[in-house]
């Protein structure tokens, strides 16, 4: 077999099966999303979990290591579970690399004296409960851009309004990204839309979702989606390796986003989880090596966003100014 024909498009088990006799239906063109990036490509990399300087340090040897590109880099503990110093030597690592950093905003609902998140039911989850944890999340939001972080996630409705009403006034510079967190994730295209005119850039989505949800979405809104690759055992520690290349075909533009399952929880972090987390952040950019070599084996590997891309190109939003 050539070089050429091992790179030619092909789905997992494709020419094995064929040959038994056991072809699958060829793609419908009609459930391929016609959406990109702004620039050119259709997927983006992101390694969540990378808790602090020390984690993130981790994930760029190792990328540089296992030549995997990164789009992204994001934390889930929280911008109050950093110091100044810290978010700064984040902020000034990612950006001599073009990688969009990205931190959580909190309080939130997990953490605070809510006792129906720990009922079977969930109660309000990771929502900022009152005025004061919207008021908190909004204090991690100006801090954090002021210390030179470009990328907020939120996991609250209210909270994204509210900073995407701020970013419109010029309270936040202009070119602050909002990523909606996979634990509020929309699983229909109607839900996906709102987040979208709340002000949302990027939106992660539960990866339980099937293909023909994403072409759903697809119809209705060209936001960045994110997805889990393989999703933390919180999030129903998801494998999803082999779809890797029909969910970029369904779901452009999308993030890929490269989980660990079977790992314990680490947020939020502290020293005491420090070599777990170091341990983990490692194996979370072997994981992305993984994923892009059954791209590649699949002759799927192109299109990807130019690194250092990361503005989501022009999008439907409510009136801010209400």
């Amino acid at each position: 077999m050539t070089d050429a024909s091992a790179r030619a498009p092909r789905r997992p088990g494709e020419q094995t099966l064929s040959a038994l006799g056991m072809n699958a239906p060829a793609p419908d063109p009609a459930d391929a999303s016609p959406h990109a990036f702004p620039g050119g490509g259709r997927w983006r990399t992101e390694v969540p979990s990378c808790e602090g300087p020390e984690a993130l340090a981790v994930v760029l040897k190792e990328a540089s290591r296992l030549d995997v590109p990164i789009h992204r880099i994001s934390q889930g503990s929280g911008v109050w579970m950093l110091t100044d110093a810290e978010i700064t030597e984040m902020a000034e690592a990612t950006a001599e690399r073009d990688i969009e950093l990205c931190l959580f905003t909190g309080p939130r609902g997990t953490w605070d004296i809510g006792g129906s998140t720990r009922t079977d039911s969930g109660g309000a989850g990771l929502r900022a409960r009152g005025h004061d944890a919207v008021a908190g999340c909004v204090e991690d939001a100006v801090r954090a851009t002021e210390l030179g972080v470009k990328c907020l996630l939120v996991a609250d409705e209210g909270v994204l309004w509210t900073l995407h009403r701020a970013r419109a006034a010029g309270l936040l510079p202009a070119d602050t990204t909002l990523k909606v967190s996979a634990l509020v994730g929309p699983v229909n295209p109607a839900a996906y839309a709102v987040y979208e005119r709340l002000g949302a850039d990027s939106i992660n989505v539960p990866s339980d979702l099937t293909l023909a949800h994403l072409t759903e979405i697809r119809r209705v809104s060209a936001t960045p989606m994110d997805m889990y690759i393989e999703a933390p055992d919180d999030l129903g520690g998801y494998v999803r390796m082999y779809e890797v290349a029909e969910l970029i075909r369904r779901g452009a533009p999308l993030y890929l986003k490269f989980g660990l399952a079977k790992a314990p929880g680490i947020y939020p972090y502290g020293h005491h989880m420090r070599e777990l987390t170091l341990a983990t952040a490692k194996e979370r950019v072997r994981r992305g090596r993984l994923a892009l070599d059954l791209l590649a084996r699949h002759g799927a590997d192109g299109d990807m966003a130019p690194l250092g891309s990361r503005l989501p190109g022009d999008l439907n939003r409510f009136d801010a100014s209400s």
